[in-house]
Order: C-alpha cells, then structure tokens, then sequence
C-alpha cells in the first residue's frame, strides 16, 4: 500500500493546481484572487480542439497563462516545487504513486461519492435518474475517486436540470469549499461508504434517441446535452424537448400540431422545443417545422 503524503494543518497558503477544462478554470482564477500562491499548473498536453491542424491549450493552461502563472502538462514537475498542497480539478488522469508519496493532494470531485466515480458523474447521475447530486472535496490516493471524503455540499435534481446547470452549480459550490478550506484548514477525513458506482464516458450512441423507449429516457438524454436522432437520413440534434401527454401517433412519427412539433416516443409523445438539423444552426422546434415541413414524417 502506497504510503500518501500527510495532509497540512492550518490555512493553505501556497498550492500546485492540476487541472484541465474549462470547468476547473473558476476554481483556479478564485484561488488567485483570494491571494493563494498556486506555485504551479499541471495540465493535459495541447491538442487539437477544431478543424485546423494547430494545436490549441486546454482552458485551464489558457488561463494559468492569463494569470502570469507556471504551466507544464509532466506531473513529476511538482516534485520540485515546494507547496503546502496539491489541488485536482477535473485533470484527467491518475496521478502516480510516487507523486502523491512526496505532494498531499485534494480533489474536487462532481458527485456524491462513492456513487458516481469516474470521468462522467454529472452525466451519469442524469441519464440515471438521481434526484440529488453534488460535489466532495476528497483526498486523492492511488485509487480512481476512492480517497476518504473532507467536505461535501448538495444540491436536488427535478425533471428540468441540465448537465450545463449542475456543473455550474457544483463548480460554483465547490470553489467555495475549496476557498474555505484553504482559509481555516482542511476538515476530518471521513472514509467513503456504501455501494460505488462507475461514471464511465458517455458514447455517442448512448445519447440516440430509442424512439420506442419511454419518454423520460429521451428527455434526461436531452437533459444531458448531446441527444441525436435522424431525420431524412441526416442526423439531427435535439437541445430542448419536455414530455407530454397525448400522443402524436406511432414511435418516432413527427406531428405538427397548433404549430407545436410533437413526437411519438413510447406511449406519450415529446414536445420538440429546441433543435439543430445536421449542418445548420440551433433554431426553435416550430420554426424548424416551418420550412421543412416534418408532419407525418418519421425520426428513425
């Protein structure tokens, strides 16, 4: 077993931050503004992230580059920077043994754990149906999301929260978790109980629409961002979308109806509020109907 660094005592004063996307940008811009010394960034490697061939930085290495602050994507670069703790958000990857032998590390971590560990927990608590999620500050150890738990904060669901809202929210409770953290010192570790469940990556096909399947699936799909379908052989996404009652005939089957844009899908229909047809821009449901004139038509 390997042997972690301790955790400080008392208010943080100088950390090394390791992060990646953009939702892990507020947390490290609120660090500096609080006037905490991030020694050091660690992030993923430049990578494509358009049509170009040039290779773009992630958000978080844009914005440590923004704030005048070091910036390097090998963690074993930490080694030599003296800090009083390391702060993970959304990195992307484990972090070595030998790493976390030498530097004590916490993470925030977008669940409630140990439900949801793994790199997709906001999406998955969505597609799942949970009517509660939120975010841990966790101590880092060599497992995936299986470090004793040091703060957490709540927040419920209901059939109309987005990813895009959770993470918001989370990312904003989070950072102030953290930011309290490193006023008054890092709170007891307790130990992580009960049955874990694996945030695996959403797929692609995870988020097409089974016409066939009830319509609550396709709405925490939607919900989820992403959700496709196709129409006249094209692919077709859909943003927005709720459930309705009645019924617009058989799964898939498109119905304009007092120019609302209804749907069959198990045995309701769903109401198309919002969507993007391959190679356009998002428009609303009806104004889409206007011109291509779906009724009767089929999503397949």
């Amino acid at each position: 077993m390997t042997d972690l660094a301790p955790l400080p005592s008392g208010p943080i004063r100088r950390v090394v931050f390791l992060g990646t996307p953009a939702m892990a940008v507020p947390p490290l811009r609120a660090l500096v503004d609080a006037g905490v010394d991030v020694a050091h960034v660690i992030t993923r490697a430049d990578k494509r992230r358009g049509r170009g061939s040039e290779l773009s930085p992630s958000p978080v290495k844009q914005a440590a580059l923004d704030l005048g602050l070091t910036v390097s994507h090998a963690v074993d670069d930490l080694l030599a920077v003296p800090c009083d703790l390391g702060v993970v958000v959304a990195y992307g990857a484990l972090i070595k043994p030998h790493v976390l032998a030498r530097v004590p590390m916490v993470n925030l971590h977008f669940s409630l754990l140990p439900r949801w560990r793994g790199a997709a927990p906001v999406e998955r608590a969505l597609l799942a149906g949970d009517t509660e999620t939120g975010v841990c500050l966790m101590r880092v150890d060599v497992g995936l999301d299986t470090g004793a738990v040091l703060d957490r904060r709540t927040m419920s669901i209901d059939d109309t929260t987005t990813a895009d809202h959770v993470r918001a929210r989370l990312v904003a409770d989070g950072t102030e978790m953290l930011l309290a953290a490193c006023r008054n010192g890092l709170p007891s570790e307790v130990p992580q109980t009960g049955d874990a469940e694996y945030a695996d990556k959403i797929t692609p096909d995870e988020l097409r629409i089974d016409w066939s399947a009830p319509a609550q699936r396709a709405v925490r799909q939607i919900r989820v961002g992403g959700a496709w379908t196709t129409w006249n052989d094209k692919r077709f996404k859909i943003h927005d979308a709720c459930a309705v009652n009645s019924t617009a005939g058989e799964s898939g089957t498109c119905r304009v109806v007092d120019g609302r844009v209804l749907v069959g899908v198990g045995s309701e229909s769903l109401e198309l509020l919002s969507v993007q047809p391959e190679g356009k821009a998002v428009m609303s449901a009806p104004a889409w109907a206007n011109g291509a004139r779906p009724d009767g038509t089929s999503f397949v």
